[in-house]
């Protein structure tokens, strides 16, 4: 490398337009990639294009206040690179490794670069094994893959935040390994309040947190993503250890990568995403991979634009998953929660071969079994439950029994709802789906099934013993008012 005060290592701004800086260099011309200093290192410029043999565009990764025409930039003669090693364990850190949780910065570090390739096919592993949540609804009907990559689909205020963080929280008490948060494009009170939580429950030890809030420029916000998996890369092939990588939330890395597209003077493509977009998400998500040395299992919120999954990040990120749980509004609105939309949701592991015959044979028989229930909606909408056949109703009053029992309530919300959270295991879901199904319940009234943990709760919360529940109440219910 230069010396850094040599002539050949510095260029000078030609121009800027916002976050784009224009830089002429007279000797040496800095690769793709490079990181350039300008103002004693409080503006970065990442370089994007080499547009001649004199001029790179680049662009900041820090707010350009200051920077002028003219002005001196030095090339460090590398990309930017990210903390790896066990000092990085319980901090925070924004994209360019500076500590941002007001404690020293960590002394036992190595620098990586962020661009890195994915691991090679031939060291992959190809064993597939679930991965236990603790949530009823996700464990019964979308199980997840350890070293898989597992997408929370919704629209805004839906829940996938406060999924994502009960999964933390599940998760760290029997996951022995180490948890890594992303926040790209976060709000910073979200972060705030996740750090809080995470020292409260006893888990920074073995959590990172890296954050490039929603207020930082496009390049920041762009690149944080493959902050967070270059250290997870290093706990998986060094330090041989399972990563859990949370990416809240992946659209805002498709949202800032077409902001800089944009303002790098690219054609736009469908809706205004930027062409590249499927070769930029391919080459984040290719790196969360399971190899011989330790899995990378990976659960990213994606924001849906409008609710509209046809939608190109929406098609784009779904390409990448083993599983895929929808967030619903309508479920929501009913206070359904998790508010997961099980006819939406799917897994690759929900197969037999995999999760067993059982668990296979139960997963159908109650998406069947919900699936009829929304056909008979309309139906009982317009001439009333009492107009069903008796299967009918009997399908009915099992829907309705299974969409409450697979209600649970949070850890992380138990301050908003007065409610102790539960972790249920894969045993209990199943063993209590099976025995709704086979009408053990059907004398209970449906609002004993509705939050709770292990279906056995329902009895003791019926405390009054089984009762039949009036057919009025359970129009009620559906909707219905009789005229």
């Amino acid at each position: 490398m230069n010396n850094k005060n040599s002539p050949s290592n510095l260029g000078a701004v030609v121009s800027v337009r916002g976050s784009v800086v224009d830089i002429r260099f007279d000797t040496h011309l800095p690769p793709i990639y490079s990181m350039l200093h300008a103002k004693e290192g409080k503006i970065v410029i990442e370089v994007l294009a080499q547009l001649d043999s004199h001029h790179v565009r680049g662009i900041a990764l820090t707010p350009t206040q200051g920077l002028a025409r003219g002005m001196a930039v030095e090339n460090t003669g590398g990309p930017l690179k990210a903390p790896v090693g066990g000092g990085i364990l319980s901090r925070m850190f924004d994209v360019f490794g500076n500590a941002i949780d007001r404690q020293a910065a960590p002394t036992d570090v190595k620098w990586r670069t962020v661009h890195r390739a994915p691991p090679a096919l031939a060291s992959r592993s190809t064993k597939s094994e679930i991965f236990e949540t603790g949530i009823k609804a996700i464990d019964v009907l979308v199980p997840l893959e350890r070293g898989g990559k597992a997408g929370l689909f919704g629209g805004a205020g839906v829940g996938k935040t406060v999924l994502l963080t009960e999964m933390i929280h599940n998760m760290i008490g029997h996951h022995e390994g180490v948890s890594i948060f992303c926040g790209i494009g976060e709000r910073c009170r979200e972060g705030e309040e996740l750090y809080r939580d995470m020292k409260r429950a006893g888990v920074l030890p073995n959590m990172v947190m890296v954050f490039g809030q929603m207020n930082e420029p496009p390049g920041s916000r762009f690149r944080v993503g493959h902050a967070a998996l270059t250290m997870a890369e290093y706990f998986r092939d060094d330090e041989r250890r399972d990563v859990l990588l949370l990416i809240d939330n992946i659209f805002r890395f498709i949202q800032a990568g077409s902001e800089v597209s944009g303002l790098m003077g690219q054609m736009p493509s469908r809706l205004g995403y930027q062409p590249t977009m499927g070769t930029e998400l391919s080459a984040l998500e290719e790196r969360i991979a399971n190899t011989d040395t330790g899995a990378i299992t990976s659960i990213q919120a994606v924001y849906v634009p409008a609710d509209d999954f046809t939608d190109p990040a929406a098609v784009h990120t779904f390409s990448h998953l083993s599983a895929s749980i929808v967030l619903s509004r309508k479920r929501a609105s009913e206070g359904l929660y998790p508010a997961i939309d099980p006819l939406q949701s799917s897994s690759r592991m929900a197969t037999p071969g995999i999760v067993g015959k059982r668990h296979y044979g139960l997963a159908q028989e109650i998406r069947r079994t919900l699936a009829q229930y929304a056909q008979l909606k309309d139906i009982i909408a317009m001439l009333g439950l009492e107009q069903l056949s008796p299967e009918d109703r009997n399908v009915v009053a099992r829907a309705r029994r299974l969409e409450r029992f697979l209600t649970q309530p949070f850890f992380t919300t138990e301050q908003f709802s007065g409610l102790k959270g539960k972790l249920v295991s894969l045993k209990d879901s199943l063993e209590g789906c099976e025995r709704i199904l086979h009408d053990e319940f059907k004398d209970y009234p449906e609002s004993a099934l509705y939050m709770i943990g292990a279906v056995d709760e329902a009895k003791s919360k019926n405390k009054s013993g089984p009762q039949p529940e009036p057919e009025q109440e359970v129009n009620h219910a559906a909707g219905i008012h009789e005229s």
